[in-house]
């Protein structure tokens, strides 16, 4: 008899800031290239992939993401159920919901609950672990994955390993401990504690009957908020009222250091939740001089820095133990070893009232994205690009006109009543108040340069009368 699959469930709906100024509110680092030229969510679907031990996975994820999620699933061919949380309630909520879910496929269904912004190499000691999970999980346990500490780092929990069981490299969890001081974490390391993952294998029904246990008020919400999910172009959406009836609190309160059914394999791949720019250090691949560089990068005379660029040349010169992010419209430099502080910077811009603490300058939507270009009294010059067969919704503005010209790409617009074909060096007026569409009829992305002039020229001003998005 062959074994049972694992079905992945990632959890996708966080949003960091301590990676600013390339993550942040508006596009979470989950889905951003960060170590690689793919997402970090991107990676964690290709990582459970593999059709022999590999069922196909549960996205859990913000109503905001949606598209994003199934975007960058569908980019490497990867046939996603994605399901909306309609507001954050941390990691238990979203496990129970995935759990009940996987349910719903198989009686006995075997759940892989794993962060979508987390980095894991090693990929082949990784599923020998999840095979190893997988046997515990079979006996009752709830599995987490502990990684051999390389440094007594601060920053992440520990856990303290108990007897082993039958399951070669799996123990029983003795306590998780939280994040310590510097000498706690010195002496947790010479004592072989191991850092916690934050991912889980589990039998579903086990997960959840441990949390109907433990969080009865939790398990109730959420069974009724699978119960009346709704399916909306092809998302599952989880009931607003019963999901927000659901207490807020983490996997690792709810059950993990509740349970006597708790048990930890040993991950022995490298591991990192990226959740600083010094983590990006820590696993991404370095130059002959220990620089970590992504993008359009110089690095002359510089050693163990990071260096990330989006669209610029950025050079650095004789420089040490740096971070130094540039982006369109932010730059970010400071030592390493100084990131935890990055949390406290973007709140001081979001007090500031400073937009780029939450929105880049490219804007991203369902039919594609857009970049503002340069901005004026009573002008704006944006540059959008309109994915194939995709379509702006239907809508009027009551301040401002709008001429589009195409650079790239047919586009089809729609003024009044009336389409028009527009053509690359070709160009349409759309006056004030005017009902008006933009679509790509095309096999290719299209490019317009949009030139907004008006009296007001805030995003606020739509009204859109038809959305294939049913965006609010």
């Amino acid at each position: 008899m062959a074994a049972k699959k694992i079905i992945p469930l990632l959890l996708a709906g966080g949003a960091g800031t301590r990676l600013w100024p390339v993550s942040r509110d508006a596009m979470p680092k989950q889905f951003l290239p960060l170590v690689s030229e793919r997402s970090t969510y991107q990676q964690a679907l290709a990582r459970v992939s593999a059709p022999d031990l590999f069922a196909p996975p549960i996205v859990m994820t913000a109503n905001d993401f949606r598209f994003f999620a199934r975007a960058q699933a569908e980019d490497i061919g990867i046939d996603a159920t994605i399901v909306l949380e309609p507001m954050r309630r941390d990691s238990a909520p979203a496990i129970a919901a995935g759990a009940q879910l996987a349910l719903q496929r198989d009686p006995d269904a075997i759940v892989l609950a794993l962060a979508a912004d987390h980095v894991i190499l090693d990929e082949a000691v990784f599923h020998a672990a999840c095979v190893a999970a997988r046997e515990a999980a079979a006996a009752g346990y709830i599995v987490t994955f502990g990684i051999p500490p390389s440094a007594p780092k601060t920053s992440y929990g520990y856990i303290r390993r108990g007897s082993p069981l039958a399951t070669d490299g799996c123990f029983v969890v003795d306590a998780f401990v939280e994040k310590p001081d510097a000498a706690k974490a010195a002496s947790y390391v010479a004592s072989g504690y191991l850092w916690n993952s934050g991912n889980f294998l589990f039998r579903a029904d086990t997960l959840l009957s441990e949390l109907a246990r433990y969080e009865p008020e939790m398990a109730q919400a959420i069974e009724v908020a699978v119960a009346n999910a709704k399916v909306d172009l092809g998302f599952v959406r989880l009931d607003p009222e019963a999901f927000a009836a659901s207490p807020q609190k983490s996997i690792d309160y709810a059950v993990m250091e509740k349970t006597r059914h708790a048990a930890v394999v040993e991950g022995r791949f490298r591991w990192s939740d990226i959740g600083s720019w010094d983590s990006v250090f820590d696993v991404g691949e370095r130059d002959d001089a220990g620089n970590v560089v992504l993008g359009p990068v110089v690095a002359l005379e510089a050693s163990d820095c990071v260096i990330h660029a989006e669209d610029r040349l950025t050079v650095a010169l004789g420089v040490k133990d740096l971070v130094l992010v540039a982006t369109p419209d932010a730059v970010l430099a400071m030592p390493r070893g100084r990131a935890e502080a990055v949390k406290d910077l973007v709140a001081l811009l979001k007090e500031r009232g400073r937009s780029e603490a939450t929105l880049h300058q490219c804007i991203y939507r369902p039919w594609g994205q857009y970049n503002s270009i340069d901005r004026g009294d009573r002008f704006q010059v944006k540059r959008i690009v309109v994915k194939p067969k995709a379509k702006l919704s239907l809508q009027r503005h009551y301040h401002r006109a709008e001429h589009w010209i195409v650079v790239r790409g047919t586009a089809e617009v729609t003024i009044a009543e009336t389409i028009h074909i527009v053509h690359e060096n070709e160009s349409i007026y759309i006056p004030i108040g005017s009902v008006h569409r933009l679509a790509n009829p095309g096999r290719i992305p299209l490019e317009v340069i949009e030139v907004q002039t008006g009296s007001y020229l805030g995003d606020d001003d739509i009204v859109r009368l038809d959305d294939i998005y049913k965006r609010e």
